[in-house]
């Protein structure tokens, strides 16, 4: 990927769950109480035998004064808001209120600490509560205009709810009715006694005057206006030069982020491009024609981020898979990525086809290595199709063109072989540094020497002798979690024996016997410098092997943390080692006659497109950057100017 596809990709690592909608209310009442007893605490708590009776009802006026409009806007918004034709869920809903309880709590701490320390009094604290509840009422706005795509006044409905909760118990528990010039017997009979009830209050709200409703009124139709402002200005050139809007985007990112819906594919299906990939499958089977091992490799990225579109895609095809499954990376880049996961399914049916038409051999040749400039490829021929693994470690690489790699597997059936099942070893890379980090483009000098060494390979296998195969699977599960770069198919691998003599270890030259092949898959995305080389020797030595590989399957289920959490940055190297040697031992035990067969299908797909990632994660980017200092000048101009109307209105 380049930079700034890295950049996009690491909007993952804010990827999580939102809890169910009562652990957010449980919590937010907890948060409430806690805060009340800061707030509304007493002289009186002096008095140890008091202070425990006071300390409770403290914690229950700020459950009163801060959990109740949370609780209430946790579970009205999501109600009025479908009311209204939007989206929100419960869930989102809890959590967006639980959020905004923070803000407030935030506000009040920040405004008392100044308060105490300056000598401003107790209405100072509320001016900044006003602030704080306008700026609620702002957020929330942006959130469900964002999410349930409504208009500003429509959205302004169910957005209002926490603050006009909080604004409606301020003004009862005040007593601001009785400053107004209103009331009748009729009024103070029935109504005032609701109405206005300062004595059931902590006496801190006696500092409330009606003049902060007033400026409450007015801060969140400034607020409003800002905030259709920021997302005008921000929406335009996404508008403009990719026709959707930058609300689908982030509706389908708090969607993903709130609940794990797939939102954020719908939108990339908006931007996404029809495209035919072929789908290459490799077969072992024993004997009695029970499946050993399968190699799956459709030519498409397991991107972008987290599970979103094919970021799962190697757990999806073990799924789907009898044999113990080796789903490598393909040669392509993030133009490739699966716009949803739904399309999965469509390459498991081409895998599926595939595997119908194989027709097996038991015949191989031995291993072998070329070399062109930076690559090293490692190729072995089954019957007369060919397994190439391709690296350019201990350089640093990351992916490899779509297009260069149906140009590498096209040069090499031109010497002679039939199909071609291309991995791009994705072994070894120096993080996301750098203008391109490592991408293999068209008319590069890697490509060529991708295509060269290829060809080299082609010519050696195509007429090298053929002996029987023997093959022998393994795998490990791990402790390792995908946040430590490991996914959850854990570590893999093959060994192949092929003994082209026919006479085994047995014969007259004590060196003849059959050459071993070790292939190692991690599902990981990429390796730390040096990790490849140091694998690749202690497999080789703990097996007696003649070659070995070791790869990754590029899963994107890793980036929920960041976008390069590379297989060796987060565990030990040594424990990795021991490991990754165990697995290859229990597979060279594991050897037994096989036969082989590879058959390739063609799946079409909706991907990325050509250019549209780069597109994308330019747009998504900027949006970061520049909406980030765009959304700071307009909460720092919003601020100046509730300024300037708390000194207007005399609040």
């Amino acid at each position: 990927m380049t930079a700034t596809q890295s950049n996009l990709a690491g909007l993952s690592r804010f990827i999580f769950r939102a809890p169910s909608w009562y652990t957010s209310v449980a919590f937010a009442l907890l948060l409430a109480a806690v805060a009340g007893v800061g707030a509304f605490e007493r002289p009186e708590t002096s008095v140890v035998w008091r202070g425990v009776l006071f300390v409770g009802r403290d914690a229950w006026e700020g459950v009163f004064f801060i959990g109740i409009p949370t609780v209430v806007a946790g579970l009205a918004t999501a109600w009025v808001d479908r009311l209204v034709g939007g989206k929100l869920t419960p869930n989102r809903s809890s959590l967006l209120a639980l959020v905004c309880e923070v803000v407030i709590v935030a506000f009040l701490a920040v405004g008392g600490l100044v308060a105490y320390l300056t000598p401003l009094s107790q209405r100072f604290v509320f001016d900044v509560l006003v602030v704080a509840l306008a700026s609620v009422f702002a957020v929330r706005l942006l959130v469900i205009m964002a999410v349930s795509r409504s208009s500003l006044p429509v959205a302004a409905v169910p957005a209002s709810i926490q603050t006009a909760v909080a604004a409606l118990l301020l003004f009862v528990y005040s007593g601001t009715l009785r400053l107004l010039e209103v009331g009748g017997p009729l009024l103070d009979t029935f109504l005032m006694p609701y109405l206005a009830r300062p004595e059931e209050a902590p006496p801190e709200l006696s500092a409330i005057s009606p003049d902060h409703f007033l400026v409450l009124g007015l801060t969140c139709a400034l607020y409003a206006a800002a905030v259709w402002t920021f997302l005008y200005v921000v929406d335009r050139p996404w508008r403009n030069t990719l026709g959707v809007s930058v609300l689908d985007f982030l509706q389908g990112f708090i969607g993903h982020v709130a609940e794990g819906s797939r939102e954020l594919e719908d939108f990339f299906e908006q931007l996404g491009e029809e495209a035919v990939v072929p789908v290459t499958v490799l077969a072992f089977r024993t004997a009695d024609g029970e499946e050993k091992a399968r190699w799956v490799l459709p030519m498409i990225h397991p991107g972008p981020m987290g599970e979103i579109g094919g970021g799962n895609l190697p757990v999806r095809v073990a799924a789907a898979t009898d044999g113990l499954a080796f789903p490598p990376h393909a040669t392509a880049g993030h133009d490739f990525n699966l716009v949803t996961e739904r399309e999965v399914d469509t390459v498991i049916e081409a895998v599926d086809r595939a595997h119908e038409r194989l027709t097996y051999s038991s015949e191989a040749t031995e291993s072998v290595r070329t070399t062109a400039g930076e690559v090293s490829l490692l190729g072995q021929a089954f019957d007369d199709d060919a397994l190439l693994v391709s690296t350019f470690a201990p350089g640093f690489a990351d992916d490899v063109d779509y297009a260069v790699g149906l140009s590498t597997a096209a040069e090499a059936r031109t010497e002679g072989l039939d199909d071609v099942l291309l991995v791009d070893a994705h072994n070894s890379n120096n993080g996301l540094e750098g203008p391109d980090l490592g991408h293999v483009t068209p008319g590069s000098t890697r490509s060529f020497d991708m295509i060269q060494a290829a060809r080299r390979a082609a010519e050696r296998l195509a007429v090298a002798p053929r002996g029987d195969l023997s093959a022998g699977v393994a795998w490990e599960r791990t402790e390792w979690t995908p946040q430590e770069g490991i996914g959850p198919l854990g570590i893999r691998a093959m060994v192949t024996e092929v003994d082209v003599d026919g006479d085994g270890a047995d014969g007259e030259d004590p060196d003849a016997g059959p050459q071993t092949t070790a292939y190692v898959l991690v599902d990981g995305n990429n390796m730390e410098p040096g990790l490849r080389g140091h694998l690749v020797d202690a497999v080789v030595e703990a097996v007696d092997a003649d070659e070995a590989e070791v790869m990754t399957t590029d899963t994107h289920i890793v980036n929920t943390v960041e976008a390069d959490n590379q297989v060796g940055a987060a565990i030990d190297r040594d424990a990795l080692t021991d490991v990754v040697v165990e697995v290859a031992s229990r597979a060279a035990a594991d050897t037994e006659p096989v036969e082989a067969g590879m058959a390739t299908e063609h799946a079409e797909v909706t991907v990325f497109g050509n250019d549209r990632t780069e597109s994308l994660a330019s747009h998504a980017n900027a949006a970061v950057s520049m909406g980030g200092a765009l959304a700071a000048a307009v909460i720092l101009a919003s601020l100046a100017i509730s300024m300037l109307l708390f000194f207007v209105t005399g609040a």
